[in-house]
C-alpha cells in the first residue's frame, strides 16, 4: 500500500475524539493493599525493561514517555534486544486501559485515542518496531513481521497488566487498525475488546478490482470528472511540469536513489493524486477552485503543480520522504500487499510506470520476499473467530474497498461504516443508532456498561488539546 495526503494520520492516532480532560480527576499516587501509596511512575518503572524517556505535564493525567526493552526476536529471545518507544496516559488504575497503536511512530505528545475518551481510562501507546528511534543495530529487516510486532504488543501487555488491572481495549486507525488486529489474531486472550479503524485487508495481493469498481461510483461525477482531468492533465504537461520538479529538488536538496529517477518519482506522485483527494478530503473540497482546477485545460502549469503538490506531495517518493516509512514498505513488500488501480481516463501514452510496488521504495540493499499466506491467514482468523471486535470504515475512504468482514462463526463482532467519511472515520461519524450501539459495546468491553443502548455516551468529555487531530505533512496513500 502506498501513502496519501501530508495531511496525514496522527489522524490514526486520534482517529475519532469525544471527550475532557475536565472530567478527569487529577491523577495522583496509587494506594496499594499494605496501605502504603507508590507513585505510578516508580510502580512502571519497577516494571524490568523499563526506563524512563521524560514526564510532561497534563491536567488529570500523568504523561510518561518510555523505553522498553524488547527481544529482537521473539521466538530467541536471547539473540539480541532493543530498546522500544512506549507512552503512557495515566488517569487511575481503578480505570480501563485502551492499548494504542498508529502502526508507525508513536506521538510523544499527550493525546487520547477515542475509545480512551469514550470510556475516560488510561492509554499505552506502543512505536511500532524498526520505526526509529524503536529500531534494531543492526537491523535484521527479517524480524520485522506482523508476529513479532503482534509479539511486542503481547509483551508490553503482560508487564503493565499487573499494574492496569481492569479490562483492556486495544484500537488504532489505519495500519494501527491492521496492528490491532493481528494483535488479536495471534494473542486472543489478551485484549477484552478490539476498536479498528479505517483498517485495509489485502487478502489476495493481485486482485484488486474493487478498487477499480470504488473510483467509478465515489462521491459524484461531476467531481471524479474534476479529479481526473487534472490528474491527467499533470501528465499531459510531463515536460514543463518535470523541469519545475526539477528547480524543485534542486532547491530542496531531494534525491532519488531508491525509486530510481525523477521521472517514476514524478508519476507516482501524479498516479496518487486522485486516492489521495477521497482519502483525506470530503465531497464538499472538490468544489474549492484552489484546490482543485475548475478546468484543468486551461489551468496554469502553477495552478496544476500546486493541486497535486497540496494533495500528494512531490516530495513523496524521493529518498527523504521515503527514509521514515521504510519499514512500512518493506512490510508492504513482504506481507501487507498493495494496491494497484487503473486510470481509465488516462491514455496509455502517458502512463510509463503505473502503480509501482512497494518493492520500488524499499533501498536494493534490504531483500524482500512476499508471503502471500500472511493476510489470508488473519482474514480466514477475523471471519470466523473474531470477538468483541468493532470495524469502522468511511463511505469515501478508498482504503475500505477492501476491508474486514465478520461471518457466522465471530461473536460480538462487527462492521460499519460512516456515511459521506474519509480516512479519518470514527464512532462519532456513524448513523445515530450505530454510534449508540458501538459506544455501548466498547463500553462494556471495556467493563463500564453503558445503562442502555440507547443512552450511551463517552464518559470523557471533549478535550481541545488532548483531542486534537494531529496534521502531519506526510508522503502520499499510506494506511
Amino acid at each position: 500500500m502506498r501513502k496519501a495526503l501530508r495531511w496525514l494520520l496522527t489522524l490514526a492516532v486520534l482517529i475519532g475524539t469525544v471527550g475532557t480532560a475536565g472530567a478527569a480527576t487529577a491523577a495522583e499516587p496509587e494506594a496499594h493493599g499494605t496501605g502504603a501509596t507508590t507513585d505510578i511512575k516508580d510502580q512502571l518503572l519497577a516494571v524490568p525493561g523499563m526506563s524512563l524517556i521524560e514526564e510532561k505535564p497534563y491536567t488529570g493525567y500523568r504523561f510518561f514517555v518510555l523505553n522498553y526493552t524488547q527481544p529482537v526476536d521473539h521466538r530467541h529471545p536471547s539473540k539480541g534486544t532493543f530498546q522500544q518507544r512506549i507512552t503512557v496516559l495515566h488517569k487511575d488504575v481503578s480505570r480501563p486501559t485502551v492499548f494504542y497503536t498508529g502502526g508507525y511512530n508513536v506521538s510523544t505528545t499527550p493525546r487520547r485515542s477515542e475509545p480512551t475518551q469514550i470510556v475516560d481510562g488510561n492509554q499505552v501507546s506502543m512505536e511500532y518496531r524498526f520505526f526509529t528511534p524503536s529500531r534494531p543495530a543492526p537491523a535484521d529487516w527479517t524480524k520485522l513481521d506482523i508476529w513479532q510486532a503482534a509479539s511486542d504488543q503481547h509483551r508490553i501487555f503482560t508487564a503493565l497488566k499487573k499494574i492496569y488491572s481492569k479490562n483492556w481495549i486495544s484500537t488504532g486507525g489505519s495500519k494501527g487498525g491492521m496492528t490491532a488486529t493481528y494483535y488479536e489474531r495471534f494473542y486472543p486472550r489478551d485484549m477484552d475488546g478490539v476498536v479498528a479503524y479505517v483498517a485495509p485487508n489485502d487478502v489476495v495481493n493481485n486482485e484488486d478490482s474493487a478498487y477499480d469498481r470504488f473510483f467509478a461510483k465515489v462521491g459524484t461525477k461531476e467531481c471524479r470528472d474534476r479529479l481526473n482531468a487534472v490528474q491527467r492533465e499533470a501528465l499531459v504537461r510531463r515536460e514543463p511540469l518535470e523541469k519545475k520538479y526539477a528547480e524543485y529538488v534542486t532547491t530542496e536538496g531531494l534525491t532519488f536513489t531508491t525509486v530510481g529517477s525523477l521521472d517514476k518519482a514524478y508519476e507516482a506522485v501524479v498516479l496518487d493524486y486522485v486516492w489521495g483527494f477521497w482519502q483525506y478530503n470530503l465531497l464538499a473540497n472538490c468544489g474549492d477552485d484552489e484546490l482543485i482546477p475548475p478546468n484543468a485545460k486551461t489551468a496554469t502549469d502553477d495552478q496544476i503543480w500546486n493541486s497535486i503538490d497540496t494533495i500528494s506531495g512531490f516530495s513523496a517518493y524521493a529518498d527523504q520522504g521515503l527514509e521514515t516509512y521504510t519499514p512500512y514498505y518493506y512490510q508492504a513488500a513482504t506481507q501487507l500487499g498493495a494496491p494497484t488501480i487503473k486510470f481509465p481516463h488516462i491514455e496509455r501514452k502517458y502512463i510509463r510506470y503505473g502503480y509501482q510496488p512497494p518493492r520500488n521504495f524499499v533501498p536494493r540493499d534490504i531483500p524482500t520476499r512476499f508471503q502471500p499466506y500472511a493476510m489470508r491467514d488473519v482474514d480466514t482468523w477475523v471471519r470466523n473467530n473474531a470477538r468483541h471486535m468493532l470495524y469502522v470504515y468511511g463511505q469515501n475512504d478508498p482504503w475500505g474497498a477492501e476491508r474486514f468482514r465478520v461471518d457466522k462463526g465471530a461473536k460480538d463482532a462487527y462492521v460499519f461504516t460512516a456515511p459521506g467519511m474519509n480516512h479519518g472515520a470514527n464512532v462519532a461519524g456513524l448513523v445515530a443508532d450505530q454510534k449508540a450501539f458501538a459506544t455501548a459495546r466498547i463500553l462494556a468491553w471495556a467493563g463500564v456498561p453503558a445503562t442502555a443502548v440507547t443512552e450511551a455516551k463517552p464518559l470523557a468529555k471533549f478535550d481541545r488539546q488532548l483531542d486534537v487531530r494531529d496534521v502531519e505533512r506526510e508522503p502520499t496513500l499510506r494506511p
